[in-house]
C-alpha cells in the first residue's frame, strides 16, 4: 500500500490519496486536463474521474506520502454561488454562464458544454435505448424517462393540481396544466400576436405563417403541419378491405369489424348500461358511455381547459387552436376539420341523397334532415311555445314565433308610456 500527498501552492489545497500499487497502472492516461495545471505535469499516475468530472482516486509517485486528512475541497461559482468539489467541474459549470460549448457532435453539428451531455445526445443518432420497461418492453435513452414511464403501469401520479385535483406523472405537465387556471399564455406569436400556453403549440401555429408543412402524405401528396393530422388523414386512403357487408356494401379490414357493423342492420345491442338501460353494439362504446354517468372527462385541452370524454374529440378540438383542416376535398380543395364534414360536403359534388323517406320517396343528403322530414308524416311537433302552447316541427320556427310575443310586449310597453 502506498500513500501519496499532493500540494498546490496556487489553490492552497492539500489532497491526499491512498491506492494499491497493482491498481496504479490502470489509472494512467485518464487525465486529459493535466496540462492545465503545471504542478501536475510530473505526475506519472493520473486521476480517475466520473462523468461529472468528480475525483474518484489518484496516484502520484512521490517519496513523501500521507493519508488524506483535511476537509473536502470546495470551489464556488462567483456568478450564481453554486459549490462544486473540483476545479474541473467548476470550469465545466462556468460554460453555462459564458455560453461556451466546446463539445461538438460530428453527426449533426450540435454543440454541448461537456462530454457527458454529448454522449447522451449521441444516443439519438445510434438509436440505442439501454433502459427497458419490464412491463411492456418499451426502451428509453435515459433512466429518468423510464422512471416516469413506469408510473403509467403503477398508476402513480405524484404531482397533483391544487386547484382541481387532477394528477400528473410529471412536474412539467402539472406546470403546463396550471396555466389553464391562471390563464397564463407566455408564448406569443410575433406575426399576429396570438398567445399560447405551450411552446409546442406556438411552433405548430407558426407554420400557418411560414407555410411549412413537414408531414406529407405518401399517397396523395397532401402535407400537414402536425403529425397527428397526417395520421388522421391517412385513414381517408382505402387499404385492402376484403370483408364486405352484404346489406350496404361497406367494407372492412378485419372480420370482427364487419361482425360489429352487422349489428347496425340487425339492431342487436348486446352491451347494456346498468344506469340508464341504453344498449350498445360495442363494449368500448359502453365504456365510453359510462363516463357520462361518472362525469369522467380524461382528455383535457392544455390550451383552453375544455375536457372531453373521447380522445378523438380532443384531437378534433385542437384544430380550432391550430387552424388546421386535415380533411381535403379532392374535387374543389376545400378543407375540413372533421371527416364527417368532408363526407357531407362530397354530396354537393355527387348529388347523392342516400337517406330516403319510406313514406313519400323524398331523398335527403343527411340523416338528420330525414328525421326532421318524417315529422311531416307523423305530425310530431316537439317544440312548444310556453306563451301560447303552439307547437312546431323545427326549433327555428319556434324561435321565429317567439318574436311575435316579444314584439307584442314591446308594443304594449310603448302604448302604456304614451
Amino acid at each position: 500500500m502506498a500513500f501519496i500527498k499532493e500540494e498546490s501552492e496556487d489553490l492552497k489545497i492539500e489532497e491526499t490519496f491512498r491506492v494499491k500499487h497493482e491498481d496504479a497502472e490502470q489509472l494512467t492516461d485518464l487525465l486529459p486536463w493535466k496540462e492545465e495545471i503545471p504542478e501536475l505535469n510530473d505526475v506519472k499516475e493520473e486521476k480517475d474521474l466520473d462523468e461529472e468530472g468528480h475525483l474518484i482516486s489518484g496516484v502520484k509517485t512521490s517519496e513523501n506520502s500521507a493519508q488524506q486528512t483535511g476537509p473536502v475541497s470546495c470551489f464556488t461559482c462567483k456568478e450564481c454561488g453554486k459549490s462544486l468539489t473540483t476545479k474541473r467541474t467548476l470550469n465545466d459549470h462556468m460554460r453555462i454562464h459564458t455560453g461556451e460549448k466546446p463539445c461538438q457532435c460530428k453527426q449533426c453539428g450540435n454543440r454541448y458544454i461537456d462530454k457527458s451531455t454529448l454522449r447522451r445526445h449521441m444516443i439519438t443518432h445510434t438509436g440505442e435505448r439501454p433502459f427497458t420497461c419490464q412491463q411492456c418492453g418499451k426502451g428509453f435513452t435515459r433512466k429518468s424517462n423510464l422512471e416516469v414511464h413506469t408510473r403509467i403501469h403503477t398508476g402513480q401520479k405524484a404531482f397533483t393540481c391544487q386547484q382541481c385535483g387532477h394528477g400528473f406523472t410529471r412536474k412539467s405537465n402539472l406546470e403546463v396544466h396550471t396555466r389553464i387556471h391562471t390563464g397564463e399564455k407566455p408564448f406569443i406569436c410575433p406575426q399576429c400576436g396570438n398567445c399560447f400556453s405551450r411552446k409546442m403549440l406556438l411552433e405548430v401555429h407558426m407554420r400557418i405563417h411560414t407555410g411549412k408543412k413537414p408531414y406529407a402524405c405518401q399517397h396523395c401528396g397532401n402535407s400537414f403541419t402536425r403529425k397527428q393530422s397526417l395520421d388522421v388523414h391517412m385513414r381517408t386512403h382505402n387499404e385492402e378491405r376484403p370483408h364486405i357487408c352484404q346489406e350496404c356494401g361497406v367494407s372492412f379490414i378485419y372480420k370482427n369489424s364487419l361482425e360489429e357493423h352487422m349489428r347496425n342492420h340487425t339492431g342487436e345491442k348486446p352491451f347494456t348500461c346498468q344506469h340508464c338501460g341504453n344498449g350498445f353494439t360495442r363494449k368500448r362504446n359502453l365504456e365510453d358511455h359510462m363516463r357520462i354517468h361518472n362525469e369522467e372527462r380524461p382528455h383535457i385541452c392544455q390550451e383552453c381547459g375544455v375536457s372531453f370524454i373521447y380522445k378523438n374529440s380532443l384531437t378534433e378540438h385542437m384544430t380550432t387552436h391550430t387552424g388546421e383542416k386535415p380533411f381535403t376535398c379532392q374535387q374543389c380543395g376545400n378543407g375540413f376539420t372533421r371527416k364527417r364534414n368532408l363526407k357531407d360536403h362530397m354530396i354537393t359534388h355527387t348529388g347523392e341523397k342516400p337517406f330516403t323517406c319510406e313514406q313519400c320517396g323524398k331523398g335527403f343528403t343527411k340523416k338528420s334532415n330525414l328525421k326532421v322530414h318524417m315529422r311531416v308524416h307523423t305530425e310530431e311537433r316537439p317544440y312548444t311555445c310556453e306563451q301560447c302552447g303552439k307547437s312546431f316541427t323545427l326549433k327555428d320556427n319556434l324561435e321565429s314565433h317567439r318574436r311575435i310575443h316579444m314584439a307584442g310586449k314591446s308594443h304594449t310597453a310603448y302604448t302604456s308610456i304614451i
